[in-house]
């Protein structure tokens, strides 16, 4: 079988993540000082894409380990309403791997002029948004051909725990970090056979979790949708019972990232047990669902890293199963000019 780019550069995913240490020590204590001086109240996420995805990671993340509140940014509010916010005491974070949509750089310029710190977590360093920030966390995932983003959201993630780990001296999931790429190597060689196969008939499916999990759905049913052309929705497992459950039927698959340990997963399992769902569960083992291996780990963002590594390989095979090209989507390509 052809090697696709995608497989090629979610399996690059694990140097990728070593490489980010290269002088990175500096780049973090001049982010601890800044943070510091400024007293922060808010950190804003403004992203696209995987790269919005990334930033629901960082947002469940940056909550609960470092205690400050987190908004999403509207970048249509400085593109395209020329509005800009107040935002003193305020730590501005920039997630985009090519560094070059002009709502991204628009929103980026507003905050700066309200007084945030701008911090940009991108691949390409010598990009406008690289240009206008403060601080830059390069995501060091390298050239990315693929339109599907894969290696760049590992990096990102991996880049928002290492930057949570510097600011955080009592960090839990230090040591499991050091040993991410490893882990993420092993994860690559997993085999969903079955999900695949059942993927190959579907035509619908549901994308759920919660937490660090549900951050990962949705990017799990945006790489459906790209590469297979397959309608994948996602939600959280808090939210899937208000509403969506009235679709689901016999047979509809469904496939849950639990990346938690107090999420009441078993609930939910009952709901669609009852609708006669075919329900795939990644992380444990829980009678009733087909089990997909995943490597261990203490920490649910690094399980949920680990998980999306596991999913990408998937997801390839899927699309060439279902005969598609992942790397050639016939409406997208890979850098978006949004305003």
């Amino acid at each position: 079988m052809i090697q696709t780019l995608m497989q090629k550069e979610a399996q690059e995913a694990a140097e990728r993540v070593a490489l980010q240490n290269d002088g990175l020590n500096g780049t973090l204590k001049e982010l601890a000082q800044r943070i510091a001086h400024n007293d922060l109240d808010l950190i804003q996420i403004c992203a696209r894409g995987s790269s919005d995805h990334a930033g629901l990671f960082a947002k469940y993340v940056f909550e609960r380990e470092l205690k400050i509140p987190v908004a999403s940014v509207t970048p249509s509010i400085a593109s395209v309403h020329g509005v800009d916010l107040k935002l003193p005491k305020t730590l501005f974070i920039v997630i985009s791997q090519s560094g070059q949509s002009p709502d991204i750089i628009l929103s980026a310029e507003a905050a700066k002029r309200a007084g945030a710190t701008i911090l940009a977590i991108v691949n390409d360093t010598e990009s406008p948004l690289a240009k206008i920030s403060h601080i830059v966390l390069p995501m060091h995932a390298g050239p990315e051909h693929s339109v599907a983003a894969t290696k760049s959201f590992i990096c990102s993630l991996a880049i928002i725990l290492k930057m949570v780990a510097s600011l955080d001296s009592s960090c839990s999931f230090a040591d499991e970090l050091k040993n991410l790429p490893q882990h993420l190597m092993q994860a690559a060689q997993l085999q969903w056979t079955q999900f695949i196969d059942t993927m190959c008939r579907a035509r619908h499916v549901f994308m759920l979790g919660r937490g660090t999990g549900y951050a990962i759905a949705r990017e799990a049913a945006l790489k459906l949708k790209e590469t297979s052309a397959l309608h994948a929705e996602s939600y959280s497992l808090a939210e899937v019972a208000h509403g969506p459950m009235e679709i689901v039927n016999k047979s509809f698959p469904v496939l849950i990232f639990d990346t938690e340990a107090k999420i009441g997963v078993e609930k939910v399992l009952d709901k669609f047990g009852t609708a006669g769902a075919d329900i795939f569960l990644v992380g444990r083992k829980v009678p009733g669902t087909h089990h997909l291996s995943s490597i261990s780990a203490s920490s649910p963002y690094i399980k949920a890293i680990l998980q999306i590594q596991s999913f990408y390989l998937a997801a390839n095979a899927i699309a060439i199963a279902r005969e598609r090209n992942p790397d050639s989507p016939q409406h997208l390509k890979k850098v978006t000019q949004t305003l």
